[in-house]
């Protein structure tokens, strides 16, 4: 079964065109108010309209409900020109301002300020360099330390998100490894093939994307910066090379390799000598591992019990520990980066869907609704899981908040799309 799951991901036919649709949310919306910001400089005005990404991030996280620009009583741009009681009139609870100041020919300065109009104070306050090129991405940082600062949660608006496609054309499929902004804006391809493409990881400094490609018909590992373009091929052993990870220092991958007899076995590759290290010897299936965050464990998928079940063992090696015990089907484990929690595809009564295990108490909770759900990966806060599923045959993405609440679908265009996973924190 593991294997027919490989062989369909690397095969699936899957498109791009990434749009954000709002499906549900238990979380009652906080009113909140971002101005439009000001403008000072010799152009005609800013090259992106910062308060309507501020906005829309706000929106997007099933936490807020922005006012509408037509319901303000007043477009201050200076703290110094904030009237609290407007905003307390409306019911606002928190009140973004803010301008976009030309320092230069490409060279901008974005401020803001973030008020508690209730309680007559500034809660943040900032300002960011950004030329046109960037401009996106301040903009996404702002909305970050808005959204840390309302909720108590890192915010993840600044993160991006990679994935697979495939594009059918008159002399074949071809297949695109995408890197595009969590809201699916400033997509960019990192490699494109005639051949499958799948499993990319990033690395933890999201610098790097290892992957596996089928060029010359044969599955291989590689690894790619992103900067450069430039690519190293990590393995290509006889038989399978599969589902590479990054260990948490970035050093080393954990991947899936099976001979030409098919058995699949987790072994570790150091990174810069290549050697390579063997953990498992079951004849059973052994694949998908995936580290803890603190780089002692291994998490990996096994039907050594008869069914498929999340086993770990440390990355030293030694015995493997049985992890999922409820239901007949849990794979594809992928831990939170706070360690705490960790996602895999369940079995739930003939529907495959993301279910989240709490370490400690060994609760599962299911969030997902499909019939076919696949491929969970937590953004870097641990608050939110990205995954596969399929609507009206086609392949989309869907994201979930840990707790079930918060719902929203990236929906492309056409086609399917594939295998997503959320990038690490960008070190800036």
């Amino acid at each position: 079964m593991l294997i027919a799951l490989l062989a369909s991901l690397a095969t699936a036919p899957v498109f791009a065109e990434i749009t954000i649709e709002i499906t549900g949310g238990g979380v009652k919306r906080a009113p909140v108010a971002v101005v439009p910001f000001g403008w000072e400089g010799q152009d005609a005005g800013a090259p992106l309209d910062v308060a309507a990404l501020i906005s829309a991030d706000l929106y997007r996280s099933g936490r807020f409900e922005p006012k509408a620009e037509s319901d303000m009583l007043q477009k201050p741009t200076e703290g110094t020109e904030l009237d609290f009681g407007d905003w307390t009139i409306l019911g606002v609870e928190a009140v973004v301002i803010g301008k976009v100041v030309q320092t230069g020919d490409n060279a901008y300065s974005v401020q803001f300020q973030l008020f508690d109009p209730f309680a007559r104070t500034q809660l943040v306050g900032y300002r960011m360099p950004a030329s046109r090129g960037n401009m996106r991405r301040v903009a996404h940082r702002a909305a970050d330390m808005i959204y840390e600062k309302l909720t108590g949660i890192q915010g993840v608006f600044a993160t991006q998100v990679a994935f697979v496609t495939a594009m059918k054309r008159d002399n074949g499929t071809r297949y695109r490894l995408v890197v595009a902004d969590y809201d699916g804006e400033a997509e960019h391809t990192i490699m494109e093939s005639p051949d499958p493409i799948m499993s990319p990881a990033w690395s933890p400094d999201s610098r790097r994307l290892a992957y596996v490609s089928f060029e010359g018909g044969r599955s291989s590992i590689y690894v790619q910066q992103l900067r450069t373009g430039s690519r190293l091929q990590i393995s290509s052993e006889p038989g399978i090379n599969g589902a590479p990870s990054f260990s948490p220092d970035g050093r080393q991958l954990v991947v899936t390799l099976g001979g030409v007899d098919g058995n699949l076995d987790i072994y570790t590759i150091d990174l810069t000598s290549r050697e390579k290290k063997r953990l498992t010897t079951h004849r059973a299936i052994d694949t998908e591992g995936s580290w803890s965050p603190d780089g002692r464990e291994i998490y990996f998928t096994s039907d050594r019990a008869g069914g498929p079940q999340v086993y770990k063992i440390s990355a030293a090696g030694g015995t493997p520990e049985r992890v999922s015990f409820e239901g007949s089907y849990n794979a594809r484990p992928r831990l939170s980066p706070d360690g705490k929690k960790l996602a895999l595809v369940h079995n739930d009564g003939g529907n495959f869907r993301i279910g989240i295990m709490d370490l400690k108490y060994k609760d599962l909770l299911i969030l997902s609704t499909g019939k076919q759900d696949e491929s969970p990966s937590f953004a870097p806060n641990s608050d939110i899981l990205i995954y596969a599923t399929r609507q009206s045959g086609n392949g989309v993405l869907e994201t979930v908040s840990a707790d079930g609440l918060i719902r929203q679908r990236l929906a492309s265009g056409e086609g399917d799309v594939r295998e997503p996973v959320w990038s690490p924190f960008a070190r800036f």
